[in-house]
Order: C-alpha cells, then sequence, then structure tokens
C-alpha cells in the first residue's frame, strides 16, 4: 500500500510540473517582441564561439591535471621478460591517441569559432574534395596499419612457444568463484581432465587412471620460479572467466569447453618487486590511507585494517557474476632453488583423493564396535570396508 502511494505521488508531481512549465511559457510569450526571439543573432554566436574556446581550454586543462594527478597510479616495471614489449606498445599508442586528440580538438573548435553565424552571411557548399579525402583516409590508413603491425609482432614473441623449449606446465582452473592451479609434476605433462570426473577433493576433475595425472599437484596459492618460462594452461568449469596478471602484463580468457594458453618468463621475484623505489613508495601512500580508514574504524568500535604488503595477484577481468570481486588468487615469484623447495613438499593430487576417502572409512571401522549390539551390527562393518576397497581401486595407478 505504501508503494502504491508513492508512485502515485510521484506521478502527481510530474504532471504539476508539466502544468507549471506550459504556465511559464504562456507567460513568456509576450516577451518575444522584446528581443527574445528563439533565432539567434550575433551576440549569440559570438558567445557561443567564445564558449567553444572554453571548452577547448577545459579538455585540454583536465587532461594536464589528470595525468599529474593520477599518473602514479600505473604498474610501475613489469615483472616478465616480455612486458616492456606489451608497454612499449601502449606507450605509443597513447602518444598517437594524445597528438590526434590535440589536433583533431583543437581544429574543431577553431573552426566552430571561425565560421560562427553571423548575420547575412550563408555558408559555402561544395559536394567534396578528393585531396582532402586522401589526406584523411590514407594518414589514418597507414598509422594505423603500422600500429597494427607491430602489435601482431609483439604478439606473435610473445605466444610462441617452442614444443622443444623447457618450460614450467601449470593449470590454472577458474570456476564462481575462485582459482585453482596445477602443477605437471616430474614428467612435466599434465593428466586429461574433464568435469564429469569432480569429486571430492579432486574439484579439477582431473581422471585418476591417467598416468601423466599421478604426480599433477594442486594448490591455491600459485607459485612461479624467477627466470623461468611458464607455459599456463587455462580452463574453466562454468562462465567465462579471464586470467589477468597485471604485474605480468598476461591475459587471456578461460573460456568453458577448451583449454586455452599464455606463456611468460618472470623476471622479478616478489621480494624483488616489493625492494623497488616506486612499489615501496606505492605501499606507503597506499598504508597512509588505511592508517586513517583504522582510525575511524576503531573509533567506531570496529576492527582497523592491517597493513597493506604487495604480493602479486591473478585476477579475474570477466564480470562473471555477484561474487566477481573475490575471484583471486596470490601468486609468489621465488628463486628457482625456493621454488623446487616448495613444490616437493607439496601432496599430488593422487595421494590427497586416497587420504580423503581413507579417513571415512577408518572412523567407520572405529565406530563399529560401539553398536556391535545394535539390530544390525555387520552392514556398517562391510559396507566400509567395500567403499575402502574401491576408493584404493579408483586412484590405483
Amino acid at each position: 500500500m505504501t508503494t502504491l502511494l508513492v508512485i502515485v505521488i510521484l506521478v502527481l508531481l510530474s504532471i504539476a510540473l508539466w502544468q507549471l512549465t506550459k504556465i511559464f511559457d504562456l507567460t513568456q510569450a509576450g516577451k518575444v517582441a522584446q528581443g527574445n526571439s528563439q533565432v539567434a543573432n550575433d551576440t549569440d554566436n559570438n558567445i557561443q564561439g567564445y564558449l567553444m574556446f572554453g571548452f577547448l581550454a577545459f579538455i585540454y586543462i583536465f587532461t594536464i591535471y589528470g595525468l599529474i594527478k593520477w599518473g602514479h597510479f600505473v604498474l610501475g616495471t613489469p615483472a616478465s621478460a616480455h612486458g616492456a614489449q606489451v608497454d612499449n606498445l601502449m606507450n605509443i599508442t597513447w602518444v598517437l591517441i594524445f597528438t590526434v586528440q590535440t589536433i583533431t580538438q583543437g581544429l574543431l573548435h577553431w573552426f566552430a569559432f571561425k565560421y560562427r553565424g553571423k548575420e547575412g552571411q550563408k555558408a559555402l557548399y561544395f559536394a567534396d574534395n578528393d585531396k582532402l579525402e586522401f589526406v584523411w583516409s590514407v594518414i589514418p590508413a597507414v598509422v594505423l596499419a603500422g600500429l597494427i603491425l607491430y602489435g601482431l609482432y609483439a604478439w606473435t614473441n610473445i605466444m610462441f612457444v617452442d614444443e622443444d623449449e623447457d618450460v614450467l606446465v601449470v593449470e590454472i582452473y577458474g570456476k564462481q568463484f575462485s582459482w585453482e592451479a596445477r602443477y605437471a609434476g616430474e614428467d612435466n605433462v599434465l593428466g586429461k581432465a574433464n568435469v564429469r570426473y569432480i569429486e571430492g577433493v579432486n574439484t579439477l576433475g582431473v581422471d585418476l587412471a591417467d598416468p601423466h595425472a599421478q604426480d599433477d599437484k594442486v594448490v591455491n596459492e600459485l607459485h612461479l620460479p624467477k627466470g623461468k618460462k611458464v607455459l599456463f594452461k587455462i580452463r574453466s568449469q562454468d562462465v567465462l572467466h579471464s586470467v589477468y596478471l597485471p604485474h605480468f602484463r598476461a591475459q587471456m580468457n578461460a573460456v568453458p569447453g577448451m583449454v586455452t594458453q599464455f606463456a611468460f618468463e618472470p623476471i622479478y621475484t616478489t621480494a624483488e618487486m616489493r625492494d623497488m623505489d616506486h612499489m615501496r613508495k606505492k605501499v606507503h601512500d597506499i598504508n597512509e590511507i588505511r592508517a586513517k580508514k583504522s582510525a575511524e574504524l576503531i573509533a567506531k568500535g570496529q576492527p582497523g585494517l592491517d597493513p597493506y604488503t604487495f604480493d602479486y595477484l591473478l585476477l579475474c577481468n570477466k564480470i562473471c557474476g555477484a561474487s566477481h570481486y573475490n575471484m583471486q588468487m596470490k601468486v609468489v615469484v621465488d628463486e628457482p632453488e625456493d621454488f623446487k623447495t616448495w613444490l616437493e613438499a607439496k601432496e599430488t593430487l593422487v595421494a590427497a583423493v586416497k587420504a580423503s576417502q581413507e579417513k571415512p572409512a577408518d572412523e567407520t571401522a572405529d565406530a563399529t564396535p560401539m553398536v556391535k549390539d545394535s539390530a544390525k551390527p555387520a552392514a556398517p562393518a562391510a559396507d566400509s570396508s567395500a567403499v575402502k576397497k574401491s576408493a584404493t581401486q579408483a586412484v590405483k595407478k
């Protein structure tokens, strides 16, 4: 009832405003003869012409202000071997965009002022000008062709992976709303996977009967070795996601039903990136903001914010659902020796599946004596034994 009343009031207010505008128009009808004509005169045209210059100044001033004010938010030094190529291509594109924007906006607003309306002046009309059309068609075509060719050259260098090249194979698996990573193990070959195999701790649907899957390791924190090229095999369980590693200048869609890939070589460890001057300043600025926010929260009796520490992150760059913002995974770049130690300490997926399936069986066996006087004492023990035997066969090489 309240909603209906609000709607009725809004409708009545709209009608009242509409009627007031009609009354205002009627009160202005007699003033046309006093020079309040709807036809622009020279004074109106001059005002509009100078306003065009004012708007042009606003565009240029705001552009310069934006570069100074927010220019420090750029990512800074790329953390991958190919990152310099991406940054160079981006910088060339920015220079071209700003140059063209400055020239075209200047000409647009200058012509709007120069050829503003004047009493008794008529516009000159001509159908076409072949020379002008040739110039403004050929120059953009040549510039864009050069930019596209350079982009294709950079893309080919980044995406090309020699089949004989020694690379670390890692799978990135996206699902609403988290990431998981799978390392190929000693054989450096990922085992087959299918969503039909997803069950329990086997959240990636790895085919545990595949010989190549026996040494695969699944983790929730991605570690990469410095100086080693990593080939990422990317899958999605449900909807379109996007593997986005901004500091490594890497992004590739995760598409349901297919495997995409991207490769890069990390060149700075997490510790080295934290020690860079621009990163130290950025972390300091962020912590100043967090300190002010923490003081406000503590004053309200709420817990404060922890200090920020830089980490590489894997993000999703597609709006994949309500909790899209939760799709991030910590990425750590280690020295090769530290990475090897970390990976060797991780349990294989096969061992994790065995452990998860054997644990309920042991618990059932321990509980059996407690129900030996019940009406059906033998059935639970027999069922548990069968489950344990079946589970062991399912993950056996």
